[in-house]
């Protein structure tokens, strides 16, 4: 039975739909009662009306509700009212596992910790007696903070017939889904031989389906995969899998797992997931004697489409400080035992951005350039054994490197997320004085062996450039390259070379004093600091090695061979590497958030409820805020809806940049793909629309035409951006512009003023004009800086709405058209202003009483660590 958008069921009021399967539809829901989401799976109808199976299935959910683990989704109760009856269950956020399967390769640091949360939850229901008899990567979800959950553990006992040994005729999957193709091989794929057969099962036949699960995460494909369900199930009875797919990096005793899992045979078969659980264990404490390790896989290829803050902000919220310290045993990149793991000591306790750090030459002090509690970026110097931090003095100066007398700085920084930091470069007494500058436009820098020479990474035009010593070139790119240091013999210099001048996505170069190259490391999603081994003999960095569920020190041999030295939840910067060993690095917390405030009223409301999303448009009257993230689908972003008064967000459906109609039914949305397609969603009753302009490729910035029955969109035909408009109607989409720039500045928009006659654009060199919309000779907009970003019109069309793209706070603008002229109207940001990285995008109503901006924020706290080897 389908639900309708706000129909209630007991205390239960329904959000949105979040799907369907075998076993019914399942609805977000929000419980009036604890002020929580719940997800609602409303069961199928002709089940429901039979009172038998009715009865029985209560029975049974009142035994899975005794389930209280915590890689197993909850069952909080069951609810009935006017015919339809519904299982109330834990409202899991993230992807399944299906979805991060499809995704790309897993990285085997991420298979290993999922599939040991997947037995820990099997073994503690095969301890209470309880068999899950659909496990599927479907039914696993994973959080955030990459937490398991299984979901529907015994529903298909709870479904199916009261039997002693059941036909897969009515297997519930089958039998209570559809007849799609799809519905019915996602199951029967991870069937095993004597559930196929219809026998009597155990928990023997959760431990097939793990195996198919875990040798689906290893290879990205299904154990046993047909074309109909006659030929899979056939497959499982009478096929060997094939073991080819295994990547040859797969730990010896990983396959011999699998294998085992997978044994036709259930008296051959693995006996109990607990022994799973220990060989998964044994796994990740590191190969045995006589093994050959599993090697470092390479980054995920593609990955760099998302931006490097909504990737990074989909794991922050996940890792606090206090979680980096408690989990700082958690080495999985020990190498024995008797070793142990390594020692962490933390050196910084304020809020805020730590830039960059470098131990004294004796390694008796550090220095490192942080943002703290709202302040300038500055020096600060600390000792290894003490909390207290001293401030240098110098405002909005970072850290190079440090020589046994000389401090090199950046002052005037310019960019201190890429490579170290873009301003000029200067030297300094370590015991203090007036800096001596040297150098303009320097990125990075590090002094020589002796202390005698700087080496230096700067950009000269569109290209960066090495220079060893300082003002000998050795090394052009025209790619940004960044962290640059000198090896402890003075004979190479190691740096990352990034794949673009905005990103985080590159890989280690090391070079001679003559330029010519040394090594190389495999490309990474993100690399983040690097420092040269005591020894001279590797270089240590720190990468992302997926889309952030890990992190790791890599240390690069000068012959071109990587190892992983240590892995660590959260992100983490490597700083440096003392003579003795001792590492330094930072760990960050990345949080994203979105607020709202009238005119009237100074004090803000937080709307945040996602890890990562950009509030997108806000309605005429300010009571509507509409959102698009990533907080529910890892790979796709989602349309919401959220009340200004805090009520929940409503998922609307995929979409990105969106606009409401002038009477607030409907959301004009943009949704990426092969091709690009523009969406209306209704924000109430009603079925989503596609609009279909032919020979427009891509699009952006949708918004809508007076009176509502038309929209306006910036559209690619394959060759230029221009502005079309489009009646609802039909008809052809009409181009009004010439070529114009959508991403100057991306969170540009409301293009066309309220009375229709005019559009804000950029050229293609990003000058602002308004465009007649209906034909005629284009303005120039005066007054309009180029750090500016145009967020709306005026109600009387004689006025725009402008913020500035600052970091730390966003000024909205009222700007006259006709002369330029600008007031302040407010002064946007959280009232504790450390850590922020950003306040956009920025969203105003027509008639100036409304605001709502996202917000970007990342703490970090210095470490010391001893015992990495």
């Amino acid at each position: 039975m389908t639900l309708s958008l706000k129909a209630r069921l007991g205390p239960y009021e329904v959000l949105s739909l979040l799907g369907a399967g075998g076993m019914g539809e399942v609805y977000r829901a929000r419980d009036s009662k604890l002020g929580r989401d719940v997800a609602l799976k409303v069961l199928p109808e002709a089940f429901a009306r039979d009172p038998e199976p009715m009865a029985r299935f209560e029975r049974e959910a009142q035994v899975l509700a005794s389930l209280n683990h915590p890689n197993i989704a909850s069952i909080y109760g069951l609810e009935e009212s006017g015919g339809v009856h519904a299982l109330v269950m834990e409202l899991v956020e993230g992807p399944t596992l299906a979805e991060r399967i499809a995704m790309g390769p897993i990285p085997m640091d991420e298979v290993l910790a999922t599939a040991r949360q997947i037995a820990e939850g099997l073994e503690y229901a095969h301890e209470r007696g309880i068999v899950h008899r659909d496990l599927k990567p479907s039914n696993v979800k994973v959080t955030a903070e990459g937490r398991v959950k299984i979901l529907d553990f015994g529903l298909a006992k709870a479904l199916a017939p009261d039997e002693p040994a059941v036909d897969i005729s009515t297997s519930p999957t089958l039998s209570l889904g559809s007849t799609r193709a799809g519905v019915i091989l996602g199951t029967a794929a991870y069937m095993s031989p004597e559930q196929a057969k219809g026998k009597k099962l155990d928990r023997r036949t959760d431990i097939w389906a793990f195996g198919c699960v875990l040798y689906e995460m290893i290879s990205g494909k299904q154990c046993f995969q047909a074309e109909t369900v006659s030929e899979t199930l056939a497959a499982v009875l009478m096929k060997e899998p094939d073991w080819s797919p295994l990547p040859e990096s797969t730990p010896p005793r990983l396959r011999e797992l699998v294998r085992r899992c997978l044994d036709k045979d259930p008296k051959q078969r693995l006996r109990d997931i607990g022994e799973a659980r220990i060989a998964l264990d044994e796994v990740l404490a590191g190969p045995k004697a006589g093994e050959v390790p599993a090697t470092s896989q390479a980054a995920v290829p593609g990955a760099a489409a998302w931006p490097r803050r909504k990737w990074l902000a989909a794991v922050a919220v996940a890792f606090a400080l206090a979680c980096f310290v408690a989990l700082g045993g958690w080495w999985l990149g020990r190498k024995a035992a008797v070793s142990g793991p390594p020692e962490f000591h933390q050196l910084t306790f304020d809020s805020g951005l730590i830039y960059s750090a470098r131990f004294a030459a004796d390694g008796q002090a550090i220095y490192y350039s942080a943002g703290w509690n709202g302040l300038p970026v500055q020096l600060y110097a600390t000792q290894p054994n003490g909390p207290e931090s001293r401030s240098l003095g110098l405002e909005n100066s970072s850290l190079f490197a440090v020589s046994p007398s000389q401090l090199a700085i950046s002052i005037g920084c310019k960019d201190v997320f890429i490579g170290d930091c873009s301003g000029t470069l200067a030297v300094m007494p370590v015991s203090g004085g007036a800096p001596r500058e040297l150098a303009e436009n320097v990125i990075s820098a590090d002094w020589g062996a002796d202390g005698s020479e700087l080496a230096a990474i700067g950009q000269v035009g569109e290209k960066c450039q090495v220079e060893f010593p300082l003002g000998k070139v050795i090394y052009q790119s025209p790619s940004w390259l960044g962290f640059l240091r000198v090896s402890p013999h003075g004979d190479a210099v190691a740096f990352v070379a990034f794949s673009a001048w905005e990103g985080d996505v590159g890989k280690v170069v090391v070079l001679n004093r003559g330029g010519g190259e040394i090594a190389h490391s495999a490309t990474f999603i993100s690399v983040e600091g690097l420092a040269w081994a005591p020894r001279g003999n590797e270089v240590w960095f720190g990468a992302t090695v997926n889309s952030g569920w890990a992190n790791s020190i890599h240390a690069l041999s000068l012959s071109g061979k990587d190892r992983i030295v240590l892995r660590l939840p959260g992100m983490l910067r490597l700083h440096d590497v003392s003579h003795d060993g001792r590492v330094l690095l930072s760990q960050e917390v990345w949080r994203d958030g979105t607020k709202f405030r009238s005119a009237t009223d100074p004090k803000e409301r937080d709307l945040s409820w996602l890890d990562s999303a950009d509030v997108t448009d806000l309605s005429p009257e300010g009571k509507q805020i509409a959102f698009f993230g990533w907080g529910e689908a890892s790979a796709e972003s989602v349309a919401y809806v959220r009340r200004t008064d805090g009520s929940p967000p409503v998922k609307l459906g995929k979409g990105e940049e969106s606009a409401f109609s002038p009477d607030g039914k409907w959301l004009l949305a943009s949704v990426p793909g092969n091709p690009a397609r523009v969406v209306l969603l209704p924000t109430g009753a009603g079925e989503p629309r596609e609009l279909n302009p032919a020979r427009i490729r891509q699009f952006a910035t949708p918004g809508w035409l007076p009176g509502g029955t038309g929209v306006y969109f910036a559209g690619n035909d394959g060759h230029d951006w221009r502005l079309y408009t489009q009646d609802l109607a039909g008809g052809a989409p009409r181009a009004f512009t010439p070529p114009i720039s959508v991403f100057h500045k991306s969170y540009e928009s409301y293009l066309v003023s309220p009375d229709g006659k005019w559009a804000f654009a950029r050229d293609v060199d990003g000058k602002a004009w308004l465009y007649p919309v209906m034909g005629g000779k284009a303005q120039p907009l005066p007054g309009l800086n180029p750090e500016d970003i145009w967020i709306n019109w005026s109600d009387d069309s004689m006025a725009g709405y402008i913020c500035t793209d600052n970091i730390t706070h966003a000024l909205v603008f009222r700007i006259d058209i006709a002369t330029g002229r600008r007031q302040v109207l407010a002064d946007l940001g959280p009232s504790d202003r450390a850590g922020l990285t950003s306040i956009v995008p920025v969203r105003v109503t027509r008639d100036g009483k409304f605001f709502a901006y996202s917000y970007d924020r990342a703490l970090s706290s210095l470490f010391l660590v001893k015992g990495v080897e």
